[in-house]
């Protein structure tokens, strides 16, 4: 791949989809901030080049450009001293300069073309790479706040699941049975008093007409 694909694809990249899908966001972000950086650096050297490249060509072109000229006015000199053969081979040298000086003027707008372009990337990525640190703190708290999120839904979850709510509802029958054992407990403990307590009373009145009726017949030694 190269240098320029790579850049495009590190622009076009969405960076909230890279770090919903990440298994480490916080892992994920970093590195594409480095990719980024790397990227950016290298893109900064291939402008640097592409210029000193296109100044070189521009320099060629020059060259050959002057160089025609010279051999041009040569020739018109050839001719004033009619000096045909000189005219001649001056004619051909400015020729192969002119050629020289077209072939370098395509190759000095071709350089152009490339370091427009290059500048280009160059902008989008310090752009995005901007927007990358930019976004970082903000997408990680995003992240971090869709974990615990999705940890208190699964703890509601967890508390509504329906096995664990029955268990419950067991435990709180069990446990009211037991109170209802208890106070039945009570109340038969309670009951058999009373009863007791009940024949007792009837006994000593039973006992106290008794020795009314003895009393009432003379019955009772003195």
């Amino acid at each position: 791949m190269g240098l320029l694909e790579r850049v495009s694809t590190l622009i076009r990249a969405n960076l909230n989809d890279m770090v919903d899908r990440a298994e480490d966001p916080e892992k994920m972000i970093k590195q594409v901030i480095v990719d980024m950086e790397n990227q950016y650096l290298q893109v900064k050297t291939q402008v640097a080049v592409s210029i000193a490249d296109q100044h070189m060509l521009e320099k060629k072109f020059r060259e050959n450009d002057e160089a025609g000229k010279d051999w041009m006015r040569k020739a018109q000199i050839a001719v004033d001293k009619t000096q045909d053969d000189l005219a001649r081979a001056a004619l051909d040298r400015f020729q192969t300069s002119q050629r020289l000086a077209q072939s370098y003027r395509e190759q000095v707008d071709d350089q152009k073309l490339q370091v427009e372009t290059l500048k280009g990337a160059l902008v989008k990525l310090e752009q995005k790479l901007e927007e990358a640190k930019s976004k970082r703190d903000m997408l990680l708290a995003r992240h971090r706040r869709s974990l615990a999120l999705g940890k208190a839904a699964r703890a509601q979850s967890a508390l509504g699941d329906q096995s664990k709510s029955a268990a419950f509802d067991r435990l709180k029958d069990r446990v009211h049975h037991t109170e209802a054992v208890a106070s039945a407990e009570v109340e038969l403990v309670t009951d058999d008093m009373g009863e007791r307590l009940t024949r007792l009373d009837r006994d000593t009145e039973v006992e106290r007409l008794l020795t009314e009726l003895k009393n009432r017949k003379g019955l009772l030694q003195a």
